[in-house]
């Protein structure tokens, strides 16, 4: 290694260093790498706090009402470390060095708005994501309690499948892998290798788990038809295509209420909130209990306020 090259590394190793040990007087840590050796050493799990500490008005709301609570730092701090990861306007709130960092993890966890708060294990795989909860900080610990538990789940699953093989392998990788409720793209790139264990191990794919997956790359494709007609502000085309989806009967459960959202939406652009709402209505019906129908209860408020009764 040149000579020039080994300082260029050293004074990059030391200012992560410093920025680290001052972001730990606030019990939050600033070099990734630190963090991950740090959660190995203590047996712990990450909290990644990607933030925009200065014009971001929910991460700042979720700071206050949440991170610089004492009974926050006590509730988490035999079960974390905390990692902040900072992309404030006034640049020189963090160092060159902290900022190309962020930069690259801001890309390898597929980061699209603040705050997100991502919980991984101590090699930074995640396997559980939130955000602003309000409640304050005990409340805010025991969603984070909650959270990781699904680790706990995930773990147990992994070590199961370990000692199996064929589809009672399959079956047990794919549980950990549902139990995360990660986004699709997260999964198959935190958890490739396991993806294509489930492959070997199923090869019939018995589990249903390899036809799942296409089937949401397709919804992705489906996605993206919209986004595209949306952009040229062509709803009619969006309804014609959504009810040629629903009639083919392409898609069922949580991706059929996903497309019947799409469909509330764009009656809402037609200013047709009646429709709207009974679409909602429609979707929720489809499976009261899922995930879905949750983000349905509230996004059929705010439609509410747009057509009281």
């Amino acid at each position: 290694m040149k000579l020039e090259s080994y300082f260029r590394l050293a004074t990059l190793a030391a200012t992560l260093t410093l920025a680290s040990a001052l972001a730990a007087d606030e019990a939050w840590i600033s070099d990734f790498e630190a963090a991950k050796k740090q959660a190995t050493d203590e047996k712990k799990s990450l909290i990644l706090d990607f933030t925009g500490s200065d014009w971001c008005g929910w991460c700042i709301k979720l700071d206050k009402e949440v991170f610089a609570h004492e009974a926050f730092k006590t509730g988490v701090k035999d079960k974390f470390v905390l990692v902040s990861l900072d992309y404030p306007k006034e640049k020189t709130k963090v160092t060159e060095a902290i900022a190309a960092q962020n930069a690259t993890l801001k890309d390898t966890y597929a980061i699209r708005g603040y705050p997100t708060i991502l919980l991984t294990d101590e090699q930074g795989k995640p396997f559980a994501k939130t955000g602003y909860r309000p409640g304050g900080p005990e409340t805010y610990v025991k969603h984070l309690d909650e959270l990781l538990a699904v680790r706990q789940k995930r773990d147990a699953s992994f070590a199961e499948a370990a000692k199996t093989t064929g589809i009672v392998k399959a079956k047990a990788l794919v549980r950990a892998l549902e139990s995360m409720a990660l986004d699709e793209d997260m999964v198959s790139k935190f958890y490739s290798e396991e993806i294509k264990a489930i492959k070997t191990a199923d090869p019939k794919d018995e589990s249903g788990y390899i036809k799942g997956i296409e089937l949401k790359t397709k919804f992705a494709g489906f996605q993206k038809q919209i986004n595209d007609l949306a952009n040229k502000q062509n709803f009619e085309g969006i309804m014609a295509l959504i009810d040629e989806t629903l009639t083919a009967g392409t898609y069922e459960g949580d991706l059929k209420q996903e497309t019947m959202i799409f469909k509330a939406i764009t009656f809402m652009q037609l200013k047709k909130p009646e429709d709207a709402i009974k679409t909602l209505d429609e979707a929720k019906a489809i499976n009261p209990e899922s995930r879905v129908s949750n983000r349905i209860d509230g996004m059929k408020k705010r439609f509410e306020t747009v057509n009281p009764k």
